[in-house]
């Protein structure tokens, strides 16, 4: 009860955040929802599920064109363009699941990877969207309906994360993360439940591609299927602590922070940053910021033994 407050708390103050907050509050909070999206998102195939899937740019992506080509070619009002998009981006994940999925670790990673860039590619040679040249969308004014929408996108996702995190559903992913074969022989139906984590993943992903598309007004293949998308989800949940419900939301806010702070003064330090944030994950907290936290694990003597175990 006392965090669903809190958590009631936390989406009312950011919800008139723009009575009070300058325009770049405004814009940097929506892109902080956008990435805290992708990391919950991520986190529940990833997380939950112990798939690193490298493809979730490509959900990103697919949300982007989709809401893209329907509000331009076919004149679609946003209302419906948005769940158009979100529901593309899952019928492409639970597709691309049923083939990539049966595939572990690295495999399954590069795939992952491989459908994303393969997916690029075609959308970059599509008439309809409009090739290498991108596409144009109808332009708003106002910041505000992007701040909600993504948001509201947000608070689902979270949603979702804490219902898989407390339902059999979620029990089982967790199972199949833990030992695919134990869970498959305890008669949980693994290929079923990952494709479902996938496609559900791929709904938050292409939803949040739809909200961005229409934010930033033109977009093209080389800007939503980049690889670094993926990465910077990755880097969220995992610091702020995968396969729980808060710690990419906490991943998402502090990294997000001192990467916006660090690009405003030293153009290139953002991305070294990402990388040292991997390193330092590994060495201090390999159960993310959020475990660490709460299981008081930060110290000295945590941090000499990870040394020792991973020969640094």
């Amino acid at each position: 009860m006392k965090l669903l407050v809190a958590a009631a708390l936390a989406t009312a103050v950011l919800a008139a955040a723009p009575a009070f907050a300058s325009p770049f509050i405004v814009q940097f909070l929506i892109n902080l929802f956008m990435l805290a999206i992708l990391a919950e998102s991520w986190n529940l195939i990833g997380g939950f599920t112990g798939y690193a899937s490298f493809g979730n740019a490509g959900f990103f992506g697919i949300g982007a064109y989709v809401a893209g080509v329907l509000l331009t070619e076919f004149h679609w009002p946003f209302a419906l363009a948005l769940p158009a998009a979100g529901l593309g981006a899952a019928l492409f994940a639970a597709v691309i699941g049923k083939a990539v999925l049966g595939l572990e670790g690295q495999y399954f990673a590069i795939a992952t990877l491989g459908v994303t860039e393969t997916t690029r590619e075609v959308v970059f040679n599509l008439k309809i969207t409009g090739g290498g040249s991108g596409l144009t969308l109808p332009m708003v004014k106002s910041p505000l309906p992007f701040f909600y929408l993504m948001l509201a996108i947000l608070v689902l996702a979270t949603i979702a994360n804490q219902w898989v995190s407390r339902s059999r559903f979620g029990f089982g992913l967790l199972a199949i993360r833990e030992d695919e074969n134990a869970a498959a022989a305890m008669g949980i139906p693994t290929a079923g439940y990952k494709t479902a984590a996938f496609a559900l993943s791929g709904v938050f992903a292409g939803l949040a591609g739809g909200v961005f598309a229409y934010w930033i007004t033109f977009i093209d293949p080389n800007e939503v299927f980049k690889v670094s998308i993926t990465i910077q989800m990755i880097i969220m949940a995992v610091f702020g602590g995968a396969g729980t419900v808060l710690g990419p939301l906490l991943g998402a806010a502090v990294l997000a922070t001192i990467s916006e702070l660090l690009s405003t003064h030293l153009a290139n330090a953002a991305e070294l940053f990402n990388g040292i944030i991997v390193i330092l994950v590994v060495l201090f907290m390999p159960k993310g910021l959020i475990e660490t936290v709460r299981r008081r694990e930060f110290s000295w003597r945590h941090f000499r033994a990870n040394l020792r175990v991973y020969e640094v």
